[in-house]
Order: structure tokens, then C-alpha cells, then sequence
């Protein structure tokens, strides 16, 4: 490049950063933009609008007169240094047509920032390669604040929505979304070896009388405390969830009849041994179902059915066919 040339461009430049760095320009709504940088490849050198240094924390007189590349990428965070660097590569390389970016950088005072960044090569030698290259940057940390936030926020709906507010397990919204996945999953996977898909339909015995006796307090208290022993009970792939009221529903992926059936009065086992608050001995019914390419409502209406056939045969029993 001719003298000539580099004195009208550093001219430009720092006509750039004294614009850029007038007070009154930060009240305008863009104040979020920190400036224009020129970076000259050759020699590594960086002009910039001090703000972006400023914003760092460093004072006036803590700014280098010249400023290399690795000024900024020395303070990146270390999880964005490489898509960073990366990123840079790809568009001196020519394959991507700009650089831009989102990273953290740090603060003086150890803090993180978060910088919006995006620039391009505007002179290239007669070999094509990128002489200058020009950019802007922005502040984007309350931006950032404001969707990590958001996601949180989101992520607490999603739990509420997919918990029960009592007992804290799957509610029932979840659990039809995970039978639905289940089922077609299982009818992918099933085999003649009679592993399968289970569901499990659970109803506390005489809870209406829990309620009428000992009030709807000692009622939570039972609903939670049977939730619990269920989750004990059952294994870490299987899903539990409460179906309505005092209902549990109990999701068994790849599992045999036999062991589905074991699984069950491990359950029922538990909770008749358990004494609960009050000193109550409460005692379970269920059905259990097979999925059999069945629908989610035709498979859920046999553990009802079964789950009844327990009740009418007397409680505390587990039924797991029509011959139970």
C-alpha cells in the first residue's frame, strides 16, 4: 500500500474515533454501539474507538498507543477463544463473506461482557490477500442478561407445567406426551422376546376416607408420601406421574410382563408396610397394561379397567390380566 494511501486512512481513522468518542454521542439510541475498528493485518495493528476499552474498565491513560489483535482475544473467554479465532480464519480464508461474532471479554474487574462483533475485509494486496479489515462492535451484556433470564424463566414454566405442584412428580400433561413417545418408539423396538412397553395404573385404597377423617392436609401429606415410595420403588428408566386425584400412572419401557408385574408389587408391598403420617396403614390397587401396538387412550382405558378389577376383587392387589 502507497504512504500516501496509509496517511489518508489513518486520517480517517482517527477522525472516526474522535466522532465516535464526542459525549453527547453516547446519549443517542445507538449508544450501544461501541465504534468502528480498522484492523491492518500486515502489521497487526488494531485502531479503535477507545469505549470499547473504556467499557473494559481500563482508564484513559491505561490504553496502549498501539493496540495488536491479541489485546481483545487475550481477555476472551475461554469457551469463545476458538469459535472466535475460527471465525476470523474462515473470513481471511475467503470462505465465509464476514466475520461476526458473539463473545465474552473480560472486565477489569474480573466480570464478563458480552460484545456483538462484525466485520469484513475492505483492501486486499495484489495477491488477494486481506490488507484491512473494518468493523463494528456493540455491547450487547444487558441483551444477553435479559435472555439468560428469559431461559430461566422458561425453563421454571416448562417444570411447572411438566411437574405436579404437590407431589412434585410427572404431571399429567408430561406423562401423555412420554406415552405417546413411548409408544411409537415401542413399536419400533418390540420383539417376539415379549419385551415391551408397560403402563401401570395406581389408585389409593378408601382415600376419599383419608380426606373425610383426618382433612385434606393429612390428604397431601399421604399423596406425597406415596409418590415418594413409588419413586423408590420403581427403576431409573421407568417414569411416574400423577394421573388425577389420588391416581399415579407408572410408565415401564422395555419390560417384560413378569418383570413389570414384579416391579408392581414391590409397590403395592411398599406402601403396605409403610406407616404413614398419622400413623395411617394405607394400602394400593392397580392394573397393569401392555401396549400391544396399542393407542395411548385404548391402552390406558385396560390398566383402568384392570386397576378396577383390582378394587372389586377386593384392594391391595395388583391385576395384570383379564384371568388376574
Amino acid at each position: 500500500m502507497k504512504e500516501k494511501d496509509c496517511s489518508e486512512l489513518e486520517l480517517l481513522v482517527n477522525t472516526l474515533i474522535e466522532e465516535k468518542n464526542r459525549e453527547e454521542l453516547l446519549d443517542l439510541p445507538w449508544a450501544g454501539n461501541l465504534g468502528t475498528w480498522v484492523w491492518t493485518v500486515p502489521s497487526n495493528r488494531v485502531v479503535c474507538n477507545s469505549q470499547k476499552i473504556l467499557n473494559l474498565g481500563y482508564a484513559e491513560d491505561e490504553i496502549p498507543e498501539y493496540i495488536g489483535f491479541e489485546f481483545f482475544t487475550d481477555l476472551l473467554h475461554p469457551n469463545d477463544y476458538d469459535p472466535v479465532m475460527n471465525q476470523m480464519r474462515r473470513h481471511l480464508a475467503g470462505i465465509d463473506s464476514v466475520y461476526e461474532v458473539q463473545y465474552r471479554i473480560k472486565h477489569k474487574d474480573g466480570s464478563w461482557r458480552w460484545y456483538y462483533d462484525r466485520g469484513k475485509i475492505t483492501k486486499r494486496d495484489e495477491q488477494g490477500k486481506p490488507l484491512i479489515l473494518v468493523g463494528i462492535v456493540f455491547d450487547i451484556t444487558q441483551q444477553k442478561h435479559m435472555e439468560e433470564q428469559l431461559e430461566r424463566k422458561n425453563r421454571q414454566l416448562k417444570h411447572m407445567v411438566d411437574h405436579d405442584a404437590l407431589t412434585g412428580i410427572l404431571s399429567r400433561r408430561a406423562l401423555f406426551s412420554i406415552l405417546k413417545r413411548a409408544l411409537v418408539q415401542n413399536q419400533e423396538d418390540e420383539t417376539s422376546s415379549g419385551s415391551s412397553l408397560v403402563v401401570l395404573m395406581i389408585d389409593i385404597d378408601h382415600f376419599k376416607r383419608v380426606n373425610d377423617v383426618h382433612g385434606h392436609v393429612v390428604g397431601d401429606a399421604v399423596l406425597v408420601e406415596v409418590a415418594q415410595i413409588i419413586q423408590q420403588s420403581i427403576r431409573n428408566s421407568d417414569w411416574i406421574g400423577r394421573y388425577g386425584g389420588e391416581e399415579f400412572l407408572v410408565i415401564l419401557e422395555n419390560t417384560h410382563v413378569d418383570q413389570a408385574y414384579e416391579i408392581s408389587e414391590r409397590i403395592r408391598t411398599n406402601i403396605s408396610q409403610h406407616i404413614f403420617t398419622e400413623g395411617l396403614h394405607l394400602t394400593i390397587s392397580g392394573g397393569l397394561a401392555r401396549a400391544d401396538g396399542r393407542h395411548v387412550d385404548a391402552l390406558l382405558q385396560i390398566a383402568d379397567q384392570r386397576l378396577y378389577a383390582a378394587k372389586n376383587g377386593g384392594r391391595n392387589k395388583i391385576v395384570q390380566s383379564e384371568h388376574s
